[in-house]
């Protein structure tokens, strides 16, 4: 088959690493696959680096251009993310082409938002949710979805790397709680930074790592580390390149989201057997359900700090939690059976055009 994945996202977060993900998946069992992507972003960069066709345009107006020329040239049209959804959707009539939609998000439909929604996703041929909670609201309103969950893999600690985050931010001495999760109303930041003021009471000596680009609330998560003077307590350490080479570095992974669909970032600490806190913000209840991590309630930072201290303080609990987890990521978050389940839904949609 001639796929063609379409990912418009600026920068790199799970989404786009799922999609690089897919791509290599969907090449190792023989299809050709492509990619359409922004001109110069990191996915497109990847992407051309790892081998791929990758087409890409710098403007919307160069993605409708392409589709309208060249879409028909492939079997399957799959669009990564919502706004790349919007254009297949408006475009499929022209096009003649299955459509499949990767729904990677958990945000409830306001009202203003249902009726368009509705009308793209009703035009999706296979229509996936990476988690329960991406799949309840489509199904909510009437459509079949199927859960694929996201992929992750275990990747090799790096040793040069961790030795120099040690130096550079004197770790030595420290215990150190890490999370990865870009600056964003959604990643909640300001109740992880109240978790670490309320901790160091307790733990003196922790030290919260937070990885992640800027977003909307940047400067209010900064102007809370001054308020409270967290700030040999509480580094912002910016975006990191393969961050999940670093985890082993931390004691506790903390992911402190109010919405969150799946979690990507919780699989990797699972892989690196570090335990994990987190809300219970969409699929992330379902990852560490049945004790294979902490679970808080959303904006609970006492709770938090409370879940960080117990793993701290606890041998037998993070020997515990994370057996379980790295049991349950390496038996239902694998890239091959990701793209095997991609694979199923195309070829059946495939031969149902005929």
């Amino acid at each position: 088959m001639r796929i063609l994945l379409l990912n418009f996202e600026r920068g790199w977060r799970g989404g786009e690493r799922q999609t690089l993900f897919c791509l290599e998946q969907f090449r190792f069992q023989g299809h050709d696959a492509q990619l359409l992507a922004r001109r110069g972003q990191p996915l497109a960069l990847a992407a051309r680096q790892a081998g791929f066709v990758v087409h890409e345009v710098a403007s919307v107006a160069g993605l409708v251009a392409f589709l309208l020329v060249r879409g028909r040239r492939f079997d399957i049209l799959h669009a990564q993310t919502a706004n790349t959804l919007t254009w297949l959707a408006a475009l499929k009539p022209a096009l003649g082409r299955p459509v499949v939609f990767t729904r990677r998000t958990a945000f409830p439909l306001t009202a203003s938002k249902t009726t368009k929604t509705l009308w793209k996703w009703r035009r999706v041929d296979g229509f996936v949710a990476i988690s329960e909670a991406a799949a309840a609201e489509p199904r909510r309103l009437g459509l079949s979805v199927s859960i694929i969950r996201s992929a992750a893999v275990p990747v090799e600690s790096d040793r040069v790397r961790i030795d120099a985050l040690i130096q550079q931010y004197g770790l030595q001495q420290r215990r150190v709680i890490g999370t990865a999760a870009a600056l964003t109303r959604e990643k909640d930041p300001l109740t992880l930074i109240r978790a670490a003021h309320h901790l160091r009471k307790t733990h003196p000596d922790v030290l919260f790592l937070h990885f992640g680009a800027d977003g909307d609330v940047s400067f209010a998560a900064r102007q809370l580390v001054t308020e409270l003077n967290l700030g040999s307590h509480y580094v912002f350490a910016g975006f990191e390149p393969g961050i999940e080479a670093l985890y082993s570095a931390f004691d506790v992974f903390a992911l402190s989201s109010v919405h969150e669909a799946l979690g990507s970032s919780v699989l990797d600490a699972f892989y690196q057997r570090v335990p994990v806190v987190a809300t219970r913000a969409g699929g992330l209840a379902e990852v560490l359900a049945d004790e294979r991590g902490i679970l808080c309630d959303i904006a609970d930072y006492r709770a938090m700090a409370a879940g960080v201290g117990r793993l701290l303080d606890d041998a037998g609990l993070r020997q515990a939690v994370t057996e379980k987890a790295h049991a349950y990521v390496m038996a239902e978050h694998g890239v091959a059976m990701m793209g095997q389940r991609y694979v199923s839904i195309y070829e059946r949609l495939v031969s149902a055009a005929g």
